[in-house]
């Protein structure tokens, strides 16, 4: 598939904040998460500025939604904007419009009403470490969560990256569980059932229409595919190798460089966020064949335009709509960028 003229839809290339206004002259810094929501909009998490944004793409205008801007783990109860949070990496919405979202430093995810804007805690009870299982979700312990996916089932998964695990929790029940890994930092086995294979760094996950799980695995540069009916875990990209290449053959000979944002989009198209290459990439739905969509493979910033002279600086966030527009947060360039089918 071909993509237009790369488009920066909010920052401009210098860290800070200017307040909610134009995206052309409002500042960010280090935007990682980043999805198109319920509302239209475009939504992404502004790391180091400790705020949760939404960007009109027909107007421009970026507004904060969540966050008071300054660092920490409060504010239960209350409004999200007057709320604390600690470098939101990872953002989802459900049917209804509800926020859900990492605060990754704080060890804990958070929720923010659609009809109230009142901000609370899901899971987490704010510490580091591991425990909690089979308990309610705001008593257990992670390790730096990362990533969140709701399953259409009631069921919010939670890439547990510093545990090497996938948890689950029951949004109807509060009830936490691990739903994949075993905690080992070894070599994925492949076939094996996901309870029971090594999963070294689940950075990021998403669903695929089957209801199979995508993860990537930044720490062992590959992307596994699970079964929805079975649970067995297999190979779909990356040979483990650190690297950039592979690009026009099979995406499991290819080589990544920590990937760390994962989307699916039409006809199964699976697309990463290859951050230390400073790519996006995408894995046809079909044939498996890995090609790199946006960035040139070095680390530097734009300039919009052709994608793949367009230089990105180690990209964490990736979201793909119906109409396959890519969305990318440019980490480190500080821009929120998309890009569109020709």
């Amino acid at each position: 598939m071909a993509y237009g003229a790369t488009r920066t839809l909010a920052g401009t290339g210098e860290p800070g904040f200017d307040g909610d206004g134009d995206g052309s002259t409002t500042r960010l810094n280090e935007p990682f998460g980043v999805v198109l929501a319920p509302d239209g909009a475009v939504w992404f998490t502004d790391l180091n500025n400790h705020r949760i944004c939404r960007s009109d793409v027909a107007t421009g205008l970026v507004e904060t939604r969540v966050g008071c801007g300054e660092l920490g783990n409060d504010g239960d109860g209350g409004p999200a904007l007057a709320a604390r949070i600690f470098e939101p990496y990872e953002l989802r919405f459900d049917a209804v419009g509800n926020l859900f979202f990492v605060d990754m430093k704080a060890h804990v995810v958070r929720r923010v009403d659609a009809e109230t804007g009142i901000i609370s805690t899901l899971a987490g009870s704010g510490a580091p470490g591991f425990s909690g299982d089979e308990g309610p979700g705001t008593s257990a312990r992670f390790a730096q969560p990362h990533s969140i996916e709701l399953d259409g089932d009631d069921n919010l998964l939670i890439a547990d990256i510093g545990n090497h695990r996938i948890r689950r929790l029951d949004l109807a029940t509060g009830v936490i569980t691990t739903f994949a890994g075993n905690g080992g930092t070894g070599p994925v086995a492949y076939g094996s059932h996901i309870s029971e294979t090594d999963l070294h760094g689940p950075r990021a996950i998403a669903f695929a229409a089957s209801g199979d799980m995508v993860i990537a695995l930044r720490e062992g540069n590959c992307v596994v595919r699970v079964d929805a009916a079975t649970g067995i875990i297999r190979h779909v990209a990356g040979t483990g190798e650190f690297g950039w290449s592979g690009d026009g053959g099979d995406a499991r000979q290819a080589l990544l460089a920590g990937p760390k944002g994962v989307a699916l989009g039409p006809a199964g198209a699976i697309f990463i966020a290859d951050t230390e290459s400073h790519t996006v990439r995408r894995i046809d739905g079909d044939t498996n064949v890995i090609t790199t969509v946006l960035g040139d493979g070095t680390k530097h910033d734009g300039p919009d335009g052709d994608p793949l002279r367009c230089g990105l600086a180690r990209p964490h966030g990736v979201f793909v709509d119906a109409a396959a527009n890519i969305y990318v947060g440019d980490t480190e360039n500080h821009r929120l960028r998309m890009i569109s089918p020709a």
